[in-house]
């Protein structure tokens, strides 16, 4: 999975101003796209794993937080640090749609990074060549979200998403 990459903290801190308005204003406008359509959406919620990790860590790393959870007080310092030592998933939020028998899974976090960011597209992109550049026109000039441009921009993109689905 593509991540975006910042070139400097304060581009950070402008992604970390839009993100969650982003997300709130991206399954806003998928709500509203799904009650003029044919298709039907839920959402799906996955652990998404790092590139490279292999299915045996994954295992791993499951059946250590399995065991913390029922683990007594007097173990847990020790499986903090065995996990602590192996890659961690980050959680995924995807949206499945489905019509006339077809299924479509969109990942939300890229729908999400396409509207924060000019020119993202997930496809196009490789995790080790881009820095994330912040859409700007998304803040006012006070670094503070603009909701009416955040909206057209979110607006657009789901539709875009819905526009491709062709119907079957």
């Amino acid at each position: 999975m593509t991540r975006p990459r910042f070139a400097t903290t304060a581009a950070w801190q402008q992604a970390e101003v839009l993100m969650q308005p982003v997300f709130i204003r991206l399954v806003d406008n998928i709500r509203k796209e799904l009650e003029q359509s044919s298709w039907e959406g839920r959402y799906q919620e996955d652990w998404v794993w790092p590139d490279g990790v292999t299915a045996e860590t994954q295992a791993e790393v499951r059946r250590l937080r399995e065991q913390l959870a029922i683990a007594p007080a007097t173990e847990t310092a020790a499986l903090e640090a065995s996990l602590a030592a192996l890659p961690q998933p980050f959680p995924g939020y995807f949206l499945c749609l489905a019509h006339n028998g077809k299924m479509v899974s969109v990942d939300l976090w890229q729908l999400c990074y396409q509207i924060c960011f000019k020119n993202y597209h997930p496809l196009l992109t490789q995790a080790d060549s881009i820095t994330a550049d912040i859409d700007t026109a998304l803040l006012d000039e006070a670094g503070e979200v603009d909701w009416q441009s955040l909206d057209t921009k979110a607006q657009a993109i789901v539709h875009q998403i819905f526009a491709s689905l062709a119907p079957t």
